[in-house]
């Protein structure tokens, strides 16, 4: 019988990366982790994507906004193809230089409930990967492995461009990505693991935002963590957003945590016990104090023609009624303070929100915007991004 693409592939490959293995019998602790976690997202997409294709059928997807129900299969179907091709190498890879795959039980069931809440979590999915390769290299030590890596992350990146697209938004929103560590990025996929799943790593607190409707800028985000239950005191507490290219993160009082203006794509979001920003460097950035997350919303203010050809509905495909609370851009603008201005003091205990409730209580807070302002109408052309089941790729954790 004729050998798949794929297993051949994984004969190929593997020997490749692990060529010197049999002569020295070891493999750095760096690369070890790298190429183990590795192994954990790998199995976590290709196993998205299967249940996904299992999940729905043809009239789901053009119920959902797509001209055809073939675009959309054919490309998740290829995505999901190469995700299965990366497990087998990266396993065929592990076993030769002596390591267990590991063998971890996942659920995507809370994200598989309709395709427009399917599709951001897709999105969410493939950044969280392409952000965990970036973190990945400063662990690897081993110059071969670090160039398999690369070619994987490569790859990676274009199926988040073909998922951009297929939500109306633009493929390439930014100049850069943000980088994430490996106890980061389980914050972010560790709500789909449900049995025994040795990484070996301590991940952070889960962190979810929990506004339902439309994300633009102004809207004043509300969180869900376990670290922000109701006997934590948040006075203190700060949103801490990073965009692609920003140096540090921007800082804001966690009551007051609102989307700064002139941003569009995806934004990293942690909570963390001071107002002191987060630097996108990893090597500082994992010596600071974070609270909760990340976590990871998109914010599509620019549309894109070839995506919404795809998707009539663009960015906005089953979306529900807005129900967040939206500052003018004036407003907002007053609120953000620059990424390189000096952070601002901690609110007091009178100023600070409840992070769990629905809207702000802070008497403070500038009033909503008009809700018969365009720029709160559905729509990537109207500045409007849209968030699905709470924006993050894992459900929303249940306050301890």
């Amino acid at each position: 019988m004729r050998p798949s693409i794929p297993s051949l592939l994984a004969v190929a490959v593997a020997p490749m990366v692990v060529s010197a293995a049999p002569f020295r019998r070891s493999i750095d602790n760096g690369t070890a982790t790298a190429l183990v976690f590795a192994d954990l997202l790998e199995q976590l997409e290709a196993n998205f994507y299967q249940q996904a294709l299992s999940q729905f059928q043809p009239s789901d997807f053009t119920n959902a906004g797509f001209t055809s129900s073939s675009i959309p299969i054919q490309e998740l179907t290829a995505i999901g193809s190469d995700e299965a091709t990366h497990v087998s190498t990266i396993g065929a890879a592990l076993t030769a230089f002596g390591l267990q795959p590991l063998s971890c039980s996942l659920n995507f069931s809370s994200a598989l409930t309709s395709v427009s809440a399917m599709l951001p979590v897709a999105r969410a999915v493939e950044y969280t990967g392409v952000s965990a390769y970036l973190g990945a290299t400063q662990l690897i030590e081993d110059p071969t492995v670090l160039a398999f890596a690369a070619s994987i992350m490569t790859n990676e990146a274009r199926h988040q461009s073909v998922l951009n697209l297929m939500q109306g938004a633009g493929p390439n929103p930014q100049a850069f990505d943000v980088p994430m560590l490996p106890n980061e990025v389980l914050a972010i996929a560790g709500g789909f693991i449900t049995g025994p799943c040795d990484t070996g790593i301590t991940p952070n607190v889960a962190l979810s935002v929990t506004n339902t409707g439309n994300i633009t800028t102004g809207t004043q985000l509300q969180f869900s963590s376990p670290a922000l239950n109701s006997s934590t005191s948040t006075t203190n507490f700060s949103c801490q957003m990073i965009v692609g290219g920003l140096p540090v993160s921007i800082s804001q009082p966690l009551s007051q945590c609102v989307v700064p203006p002139n941003i569009n794509g995806p934004v990293v979001i942690w909570v963390t016990p001071d107002d002191q920003p987060l630097n996108n460097n990893l090597q500082d950035r994992q010596n600071q104090a974070v609270v909760a997350g990340p976590t990871v919303l998109f914010v599509d203010t620019v549309g894109d023609a070839l995506g919404q050809l795809v998707n009539t509905n663009g960015a906005a495909a089953g979306a529900p009624p807005p129900s967040t609370l939206t500052l003018a851009p004036a407003q907002a603008s007053s609120l953000v303070p620059s990424p390189s201005s000096t952070p601002s003091s901690s609110p007091s205990s009178s100023s600070a929100a409840d992070p769990s409730s629905s809207s702000a209580t802070d008497p403070n807070t500038p009033p909503a915007a008009d809700p018969n302002n365009s720029s709160n109408n559905n729509g990537s052309s109207s500045g409007v991004g849209v968030i699905v089941n709470g924006i993050s790729m894992v459900p929303a954790p249940t306050p301890a």
